[in-house]
């Protein structure tokens, strides 16, 4: 990856990998979860939080990655499911999927995830016997030709008898081409026990791994075409699908329209009924039904728009509420402030929220007008149905009702355009 950044925090649609996995295993309800990593990596143990982590002392492979977590799992008797922390795209119902074959038979010690990709290339090939029981997993490096022609392919992620799964891994050796300790040696091992090993097939996507960065970037075009055709499904239009981006937790309502270019940022909740056009950027933002967004705008976190918002080109909010109704059409900027319903906020309009050390607040009545290319010097508040004339600069309360403005007087010349044009030709004139 060529990173400082431990390879499973690398995001996808806005999240960790890591962080993918745990929530689709969290779905499960599992009495416990372990998170396996590396020596030196208070990241990882970070991000695992509340989760038990458990260091994998030596980089020597999966099967000593899992053995890592023994100690956290000592007289357990239930299933345990073993899944990579970069390969973020597995579901829940892949993972119950696992759990249920699993307990088909008490000979059953583990299940595989096995795939068919299109092009299987360095994948671990899976050797099945005439009943469909594994025989073996062999890794490509270790494959011999007629092997590699096999075209089931190990994904990886397994579920094993609980009580047995840590026996098992200690037996595991490393006379292989990388001479690391791999999980694929189990089934072999498990055989001993009179134990069979099965798999259960599964859509090579949600295997998807991470190595390098064209790889992460083609795990977010795949995460992101879940997620268009998931918000798709639910009932909102996306003029133009490939153009819009999600964040894993983004919320839809149904009969929202989405226009080209618009990019989710995690926290955004979308009721019904909301138009957003194209070219706008949302994070950490409520919408609430009937609100129009854009184009070209950018909605930053702790925004709240109540119903019928209006939102115009290139106005940029931040920790504001606007209740229902209220407008901001052009070219403005309003952060730290609460404005109330039906008021009108004119274009170039800013809320001067920051003295350079801490930020205030901007309170806006119902039913306000504020005139175009008008600074609100926070803290500061406008009263209901009060008037902001335009180009003022407001820096003490308006009282409900009441006239703020703020205008120098304007001075007029009469005559005074002619002889100003015919001065400076003759300035011109004389300079060519």
């Amino acid at each position: 990856m060529r990173s400082d950044i431990p390879k499973p925090l690398h995001a996808v649609a806005g999240l960790s990998m890591l962080g993918h996995v745990i929530q689709s295993a969290e779905a499960l309800q599992p009495e416990k979860i372990v998170v396996v990593i590396g020596q030196d990596m208070p990241e990882m143990a970070e991000a695992a939080q509340p989760y038990t982590t458990a260091v994998q002392m030596v980089a020597n492979g999966t099967g000593g990655a899992a053995l890592a977590a023994a100690d956290h799992l000592q007289n357990f008797e239930g299933d345990v499911l073993v899944l990579f922390g970069d390969v973020p795209l597995v579901t829940t119902s892949t993972m119950q999927r696992l759990l249920d074959a699993r307990r088909l038979s008490p000979s059953v010690g583990v299940v595989y995830a096995a795939m068919e990709p299109a092009q299987p290339q360095n994948y671990g090939r899976i050797v099945l016997n005439d009943d469909g029981s594994v025989q073996k997993i062999v890794e490509y490096k270790d494959a011999t030709e007629k092997e590699r022609q096999i075209t089931l392919c190990n994904g990886g992620i397994l579920a094993a008898d609980g009580t047995k799964i840590f026996d098992w891994l200690r037996q595991v050796g490393n006379s292989n081409a990388q001479k690391e300790y791999y999980l694929t040696d189990l089934p072999q091992i498990a055989r001993k026990d009179n134990r069979t090993t099965h798999v259960i097939t599964v859509d090579d996507k949600e295997m998807k791994g991470v190595n390098t960065r064209a790889q992460l970037a083609d795990l977010e075009h795949t995460m992101q075409n879940i997620l268009r055709q998931k918000h798709m499904e639910n009932g909102a239009t996306l003029i133009d699908p490939s153009t819009v981006y999600f964040s894993h937790d983004t919320q839809i309502g149904q009969d929202v329209v989405i226009e080209p270019n618009v990019f989710f940022g995690t926290g955004v909740s979308v009721a019904d009924n909301v138009t957003i056009h194209a070219f706008s950027h949302i994070e950490g933002t409520m919408i609430k039904s009937g609100a129009h967004i854009g184009p070209f705008a950018r909605l930053r976190p702790g925004t709240v728009l109540n119903e019928d918002v209006k939102i115009g080109n290139f106005v940029e909010t931040k920790n504001t509420r606007m209740a229902k109704g209220a407008k901001a059409n052009h070219l403005t900027y309003l952060g730290d402030a609460d404005i109330g319903e039906k008021s009108n906020i004119g274009a170039g309009t800013i809320t001067c929220n920051y003295d350079g050390f801490m930020k205030h607040k901007t309170t806006i009545g119902h039913d306000v007008f504020v005139g175009s290319n008008s600074a609100l010097i926070a803290p500061v508040t406008i009263g209901n149905g009060a008037v902001i004339g335009a180009g003022s600069t407001i820096s003490k309360n308006v009282p409900d009702n009441a006239l703020g403005i703020t205008r120098a007087p304007q001075i007029t010349k009469d005559g005074w355009a002619p002889e100003y044009r015919q001065m400076k030709m003759r300035e011109k004139a004389k300079k060519e």
